[in-house]
């Protein structure tokens, strides 16, 4: 699910890249010289502050999961040893 989260991100952040960099020249009013070099960091400064921001949302999501999976493991492991006959 990650992977779909991450290449939606990337496809909103080319378009937004492109945009910012099209109204920076709109406003210079004419195309610059560097434009792959200005577009290239415009994204990965975007790409860097988003992708940490998904990472931090994501993260506590699969913490969840895993504590859910242990605690019912827990759980399993409690009802298997009450099933246990004792030693005699």
């Amino acid at each position: 699910m990650e992977l779909i989260y991450y290449t939606i991100a990337a496809i909103v952040l080319y378009g937004l890249s492109d945009f910012i960099l099209n109204r920076i020249e709109i406003k210079m009013g004419k195309r610059l010289p560097n434009r792959s070099f200005i577009f290239l960091v415009i994204i990965m400064t975007l790409s860097i502050g988003s992708f940490k921001l998904l990472q931090s949302i994501l993260i506590p999501l699969d913490s969840n999961q895993v504590n859910s999976a242990q605690q019912t493991q827990t759980l399993q492991a409690e009802q298997i040893k009450n099933k246990q006959p004792a030693n005699k």
